[in-house]
């Protein structure tokens, strides 16, 4: 259904560059610095489940266990029954600030980060939560009151606008702009401690947030100007990269928005679809785009010109504005933490033996789009011509929201036909049939290959992962 005069914004990719200070907001005297990871000597007196590492990995199958490569970069903490896990305190305190971070869940992990080591930015394995809580990632942790009556002592937790959590053992980014509480002279408080803005893969989740007082669990309920940046360990196992902590000498008011106009924003409280242009970072535009959107809130792009899923996303569905307003241009746009996949290029291509170049373009190709039909429950399943067989590419999120499902049908695919199903920088296989793309980015499953055996090359300073098609493929993508 459609929304008018909602708050709602898309405000960013996955994927922006770590150290960058928020764009939007008028800042006093700043301090950016980044804090040290190859040892950790940044923190106050570490307990024994801290350590540095040079990589971590999540154990999907068990709960609260990650693998640690040893050396340095970045830190993990590791508890377990036999060992309580201790919160980190930073040795250098902060007031206003902007703090962003890299982190990773293990399964059923939960910690969190509290500014100024009073108020709790949640951080949990939510990954398929469709309604979350202040207790999920991203959530503001509720404050607590033990003198009120059972069921009425947590109160003032807000929770995330959506939920844009990734699995567990993938890396996740968030962005925290934090206005301290202000004092006059006397040390009375005269303005209390707010949440300028969380942004949490990407995506704005939390904005404009007043503080009333520390949450549940701070290191003390007093209040004061500056304190240390806290890492909660006592909880699960989490790893964190890329800790960059920028102070203000004082946060000016954020600078307004230019833009009155109300968004138009899509939802999908049922399988939806719809076409329009869609535009990608960095270019192209895919023309024949066509997004669809699930209850699940697990939504993808599909690319009808070149038979392939350009990106996929969790969280809300789509913002039209750009497409329905005034005049429009004709584009949507995604409105959560959205997962790039690949440029549009065909998924189909003839390779002698694996080898050459994947094709560039539909010439020579016999690429003929037939549209698509819709399944009992409303779920496209698009169907096109290629090389002179009929393909069906039937697209569904997989179980428990836990991404997208697609199962590739060719009627007599003849030899030499293969399917590029990831691209990146990095693609390495962690099991049999699972692999990690672009650095924990997102997981590809392949789940039935007709046991034709997939295989990793290299291609202009890229990694591509192919499999030759015999009839029938399916893979998951996991994110």
């Amino acid at each position: 259904m459609l929304k008018g005069k909602s708050r709602s914004r898309r405000t960013g990719i996955a994927g922006v560059m770590f150290g960058v200070m928020f764009t939007g907001f008028a800042y006093g005297q700043s301090n950016p610095g980044t804090i040290t990871l190859t040892d950790l000597s940044s923190f106050k007196d570490p307990g024994k489940t801290w350590k540095t590492a040079s990589d971590v990995s999540a154990d999907r199958g068990k709960n609260n266990t990650l693998n640690v490569a040893k050396g340095s970069g970045l830190i993990v903490n590791t508890p377990d029954s036999k060992t309580h896990g201790t919160d980190l305190y930073t040795t250098v305190e902060h007031g206003d600030a902007d703090v962003e971070f890299d982190f990773m869940m293990a399964k059923g992990s939960n910690s969190g980060v509290y500014l100024q080591g009073r108020y709790e930015i949640q951080l949990l394995d939510s990954w398929g939560v469709l309604k979350p809580r202040a207790g999920d990632v991203g959530g503001i942790y509720e404050r607590w009151d033990d003198s009120k009556t059972e069921g009425q002592k947590g109160y003032e937790g807000h929770a995330p606008r959506q939920n844009t959590g990734k699995a567990p053992g993938l890396w996740q980014h968030m962005k925290i702009a934090f206005q301290a509480p202000r004092f006059e002279g006397g040390g009375k408080k005269t303005e209390n401690a707010k949440i300028v803005r969380i942004e949490l893969n990407g995506v704005t989740i939390q904005e404009d947030v007043e503080l009333t007082g520390p949450t549940r669990g701070a290191m003390s309920n007093d209040e004061k100007p500056t304190g240390p940046l806290r890492i909660q360990g006592d909880h699960g196992a989490v790893a964190f990269r890329n800790i960059n902590v920028t102070t203000y000498s004082r946060r000016p008011s954020a600078a307004g928005d230019n833009d009155n106009t109300d968004p138009i924003l899509l939802d999908a409280p049922v399988n939806t679809v719809l076409r329009s242009f869609m535009d990608l970072p960095g270019g192209p535009r895919v023309v024949h785009a066509v997004s669809v959107g699930s209850p699940q809130q697990v939504h993808y792009t599909y690319d009808m010109d070149k038979g392939t899923i350009v990106q996929v996303w969790r969280g809300d569905f789509l913002n039209t504005t750009p497409m329905w307003h005034d005049r429009g241009d004709g584009s949507s746009r995604p409105r959560g933490a959205v997962q790039i996949l690949t440029k549009p290029v065909l998924t189909l291509a003839k390779l002698s033996g694996g080898q050459g170049s994947w094709t560039a373009d539909t010439a020579s190709t016999g690429y003929r789009p037939k549209g698509y039909t819709l399944d009992a429950n409303d779920r496209p399943i698009f169907v096109y011509n290629i090389y002179g067989s009929k393909v069906t590419d039937n697209i569904q999120v997989a179980d428990n929201g836990q991404g997208i499902r697609r199962e590739i049908s060719v009627e007599n695919p003849g030899t030499d036909l293969y399917a590029r199903i990831a691209d990146g920088t990095s693609i390495i296989e962690t099991g049999k049939g699972m692999y990690d793309i672009d650095g924990k980015s997102y997981f590809l499953r392949l789940d039935n290959s007709a046991d034709a055996k997939a295989s990793v090359r290299d291609t202009n300073g890229r990694k591509e992962l192919i499999v030759p098609v015999k009839g029938k493929l399916s893979y998951s993508i996991l994110f």
